[in-house]
């Protein structure tokens, strides 16, 4: 039972890293609500800029804020 908690922590250690990683070296994805498409349909049909990336179609990741918030921390803190 615990071999199977060990590698159930561990993949999700590495799953995070990974994802860190790539966040650290790609800051930017898809925006989820437009889909990277920089508009979405109205209500009544009509096309409208995405007003959560601001019609770029972009926007930076998650990770990538949880790191850029880390990193303001730890200046902070040293100064």
């Amino acid at each position: 039972m615990t071999t199977i908690l060990l590698l159930a922590s561990l993949a999700t250690l590495g799953y995070a890293a990974c994802y860190l990683a790539v966040c650290a070296v790609s800051p930017w994805g898809r925006c989820r609500r437009c889909h990277g498409a920089r508009y979405h349909r109205t209500a009544i049909g009509t096309r409208r800029d995405c007003r959560r990336c601001d019609g770029t179609g972009i926007r930076v990741r998650i990770g990538r804020r949880l790191i850029d918030y880390i990193r303001t921390e730890y200046r902070a803190g040293n100064q």
